[in-house]
């Protein structure tokens, strides 16, 4: 002999089952990611770990965009979960009330998304111009330009003149900054357009022939970064890569005087092109002219 449940007994069963299958599934996957190396991913909702001060007004807004999502989703998944429960079919003869339309609840999910596009976009804008505020006295200025396939960064010295480093198809080029200092990147490209980006920077831009791009960084501490063209820019796009090493101002100058006693040393900037080292006439990493 069968028990059969009643209808609308095996109606709340498979309702609680609906509301409880999201839970299950978003507490397998906080488990799966709750080892040591990747908590601060989940503090950061996988954004990378800011090295500027800049960085983190992006990472504010990346923040509290998430949360506005997720409040969002709860209502929404809230109100489905509430219509699915009260306006159910009770039993073979009783049907839910069909309703044309709700005016009240037309308004509000006309006028929410407005407002939270509203919201969206100041916030944006905001962040946008912490991120693209420029001092008008940085304390160093390094001319990036991106070259297929490489990156050269000038740095201007005292006396007029540019210490450089340049990479070339087998040489990666290290980029070296002092820690809590603004530099500003003034970046050009001679043949095609690159795209400057190093994630602990949380920014990028695009480096374009004919036009100088801008921004400018404060480290807030030292360490060793990548960095990489976020542009696909032609069939060797994967080898320009770059390193960022950031140091104290005493090693930053150090670094300099380094160059100039190696010989990487121009009277103008390394433009790209014909003038990188690259290119036949200058010196590559580890010669001297």
């Amino acid at each position: 002999m069968s028990l059969q449940l009643p209808r609308r007994a095996a109606g709340n069963r498979g309702v609680r089952r609906l509301v409880a299958l999201p839970a299950v599934l978003i507490g397998i996957l906080a488990l799966a990611g709750c080892s040591s190396e990747t908590t601060g991913e989940w503090k950061r909702l996988a954004m990378p770990d800011p090295v500027t001060e800049q960085g983190q007004s992006t990472l504010d807004l990346w923040r509290g965009a998430w949360i506005a999502a997720l409040v969002t989703g709860v209502i929404v998944w809230g109100l489905i979960a509430w219509v699915v429960v009260k306006y159910r079919r009770r039993s073979d003869d009783e049907i839910p009330v069909q309703t044309r339309y709700n005016l009240p609840l037309e308004i509000f999910y006309t006028i929410a998304p407005v407002m939270m596009v509203i919201v969206f976009f100041a916030h944006t804008v905001r962040v946008q111009n912490i991120v693209l505020d420029e001092d008008a006295k940085p304390d160093q200025i390094v001319q990036v330009v991106g070259q297929q396939w490489s990156w050269t960064f000038n740095y201007p010295l005292p006396n007029g003149k540019f210490a450089y480093e340049s990479g070339t198809a087998s040489y990666i080029p290290t980029l070296v900054l002092p820690v809590g200092e603004i530099t500003r990147f003034q970046l050009t490209s001679p043949d095609v357009i690159h795209d400057f980006g190093v994630p602990g920077f949380l920014i990028k831009m695009d480096v374009i022939p004919g036009r100088t791009n801008s921004f400018q960084v404060t480290p807030k501490r030292t360490g060793t970064f990548a960095g990489k063209c976020y542009e696909l820019c032609g069939v060797y796009h994967s080898r320009m890569l770059f390193n960022v090493k950031i140091v104290s101002p005493a090693d930053y100058d150090a670094y300099l005087q380094e160059r100039v006693a190696d010989g990487y040393v121009s009277d103008q900037p390394l433009l790209g092109g014909s003038d990188a080292t690259t290119q036949a006439g200058l010196p590559t990493e580890g010669e001297t002219e």
